[in-house]
């Protein structure tokens, strides 16, 4: 059944093997007659010598042949036939020339048959014939064969060019759709089961599912399905997953490729893909279409066109695809669904109701979804007794479905490595902390400087954070390095929707409380503080140009949530706002170094405590800072939630 399936699937396959088998039946015919006549019995080669001993002499040869100038082909009188001789050689030559032999010259060729007939009286002397001939044969083969070579090897190379899939399969095919389809024999083995986290986004998309099911339902009462739904969300929130529940539960043909599948390097292909896509998707109505990352081809038109130009392949690919999904004419029964986390550079056009009138925002999933997620992806695993989902679920806040099934399969990873029979608590944490902050390297050379000055870095982020009250809760420090850093505190952010303008400045005094450790301690500073200097640099620009904290440059914002400036020169402000902007980031970030230096300073004997301990363990947790700092004070004002 499969192999039938797989040669349904690409009927452009078995066009290319065609043309394959007619190259090689064609250079097989054109070589079948010139191996027949090397093969056939004719004239035997001999040397001049032979000739002239055993022929000419003995009076046995009728006449001389010189074809081309290039041989000499050797006629025995026919009343010889009976000699014992020539016998076996006339009977198999018939009347042809029975012997011949190269020559190097005519002028040499004549010279020596002069010389050799001069003892023979004129009457006996041979007669010679001069002819030409051409081998036509030979000739049609050799002027065909440059040709079918051209041919298979254009045919090659549209075959490489042509892409993936089916589409790209001939240089005959190459304009076709790449799309793979999904029947009742192949179609997808994901149910809306398996997808967790996405309560809503599931009603959503049942709703197509149950009206390509039951359309009578819908239309008796004048309703129409959306022509189009888009689902957007960061990566790894479940696009794809959810695409593939409604490919397994809808019952319907189901076309699916990517947008990228569309462009390609030649004019006119994309939207020649587009067409022939709907058209396969009208013929097996009702049916799915869907195109993932569809901004590849969906980008709004008129941007960047300083570089591209105006009129370029992706976007004559996209009018088509603006025509097929809402143009003259209709595609009643095809429902295309789309996926992409750039919906800011798609076009308006494209957007519009009538195109996809649906729009589903996926999110991070909060505590309750992670936990759902992670007893879908727990379910294969043989866990500990001692697992809690509700603990891993609070340890994984801003994490994604894809993230969550990652640290599900390191953990198990981990505990195979570590020859254990179940995956246990321990297993996650460390999944947690190595997708976090990456692989740890005990084994990394530091010296006992750096190792000092890493220990008050790290000492710092945590006196900072603890004594002030609205960042988020510590849970451990490291100074053992983990990937490209070394030494990491972990937090555990707080899942709420809004940041005050105090949480944004305590954020940027814990940032910079380990640069802040080093002046204190060392008197000078390390480039140990790079990321943090990087974040420090994007949140304070984000409080002063985009939400509106600054009291110089008032409530005003230059974010661009729709990307619709593109890549223009300018910006949406004056140089003497810039400058501004410039000045209030850089006393925002210099008040916040400030405070947090004058926190250390104030309560050096803590920190020098911490880093202490960090020197002596490489590892301290929250219970260990408590008993060097005391219990943290809660917030003194409420935070929104």
């Amino acid at each position: 059944m499969k192999e039938k399936r797989n040669a349904t699937k690409s009927p452009q396959n078995v066009s290319g093997t065609g043309l394959v088998w007619l190259f090689w039946i064609l250079l097989s015919t054109l070589m079948i007659p010139y191996l027949i006549n090397r093969s056939a019995t004719g004239p035997k080669e001999i040397s001049w010598r032979e000739f002239e001993v055993n022929m000419l002499h003995n009076r046995a040869v009728a006449k001389l042949q010189v074809v081309n100038n290039e041989m000499v082909q050797v006629f025995i009188k026919p009343q010889l036939d009976n000699s014992r001789q020539f016998k076996e050689i006339m009977k198999s030559t018939g009347t042809g020339p029975q012997y011949f032999f190269q020559i190097g010259s005519v002028e040499s060729f004549e010279q020596k048959l002069e010389a050799a007939q001069k003892d023979l009286a004129d009457r006996e002397h041979v007669d010679v014939l001069y002819v030409k001939r051409k081998n036509w044969l030979q000739e049609i083969f050799f002027w065909v064969l440059p040709f079918a070579l051209l041919v298979l090897t254009w045919f090659f190379i549209m075959n490489r060019v042509g892409g993936s899939g089916t589409g790209g399969a001939s240089i005959f095919n190459f304009g076709k759709s790449t799309a793979t389809l999904q029947d009742i024999d192949n179609k997808s083995t994901v149910t809306f089961d398996d997808v967790a986290g996405l309560d809503e986004a599931k009603a959503e998309v049942k709703e197509v599912v149950d009206f390509l099911q039951h359309p009578a339902d819908y239309t008796q009462l004048g309703a129409k399905i959306p022509k189009g739904v888009i689902i957007v969300g960061p990566p790894g929130t479940g696009k794809t997953l959810l695409v593939k529940a409604v490919a397994g539960e809808a019952g319907v043909p189901f076309f699916s490729m990517s947008g990228a599948g569309f462009v390609e390097m030649f004019v006119g292909v994309g939207a020649s893909r587009v067409r022939d896509l709907f058209k396969r998707a009208k013929e097996k109505a009702p049916c799915i279409v869907f195109i993932d990352e569809i901004d590849a081809v969906g980008r709004s038109r008129g941007k960047d066109t300083l570089f591209t130009g105006a009129n370029d392949e992706r976007e004559s690919t996209l009018n088509q695809l603006l025509t097929e999904m809402d143009g003259f004419s209709t595609n009643s029964g095809v429902i295309v669904l789309a996926a992409t986390n750039r919906a800011d550079m798609l076009d308006p056009a494209l957007l519009r109701p009538g195109r996809f009138d649906r729009h589903i925002y996926l999110e991070l999933p909060n505590l309750s979804e992670r936990k759902a997620i992670f007893e879908v992806h727990l379910k294969p695993l043989a866990l500990d007794d001692a697992i809690d989902v509700d603990f891993l679920a609070a340890q994984t806040p801003g994490f994604s479905g894809a993230d969550i099934a990652n640290i599900c399969n390191e953990a198990a990873l981990i505990a195979a490595r570590q020859k254990k029979k179940k995956v246990g608590r321990q297993d996650f944490l460390d999944a947690i902390d190595r997708i976090v902050a990456g692989l740890e390297r005990k084994s990394k050379i530091i010296s006992p400087t750096e190792k000092k000055m890493v220990a008050f870095h790290e000492a710092g982020h945590v006196v900072v954070s603890w004594l002030l009250t609205h960042t988020d809760p510590l849970l451990k420090v490291s100074i053992i390095p983990r990937g490209r850093s070394l030494g990491e505190a972990w937090y555990l952010p707080e899942e709420r929707q809004l940041k005050t303008v105090t949480e944004f400045r305590e954020q940027l005094c814990v940032a910079l409380g380990g640069r802040a450790a080093e002046e204190v301690v060392f008197g000078e500073v390390s480039s140990g503080a790079l990321d943090d200097l990087e974040k420090v640099t994007r949140e304070a620009y984000m409080m002063v140009a985009y939400y509106g904290f600054n009291k110089e440059i008032g409530n005003m914002s230059f974010y661009d949530s729709t990307a619709s400036r593109g890549s223009q020169f300018t910006k949406p402000y004056s140089e003497e706002t810039g400058r501004l902007i410039d000045e209030e980031t850089r006393k925002l970030v210099n008040n916040a170094y400030e405070e947090a230096k004058t926190l250390l300073m104030a309560n050096r004997n803590g920190l020098d405590a911490i880093a202490d301990r960090l020197l002596e363990k490489e590892v301290i947790f929250k219970e260990d800072i408590e008993t060097i700092l005391g219990k943290r004070k809660a917030p003194q004002t409420p935070i929104p939630s």
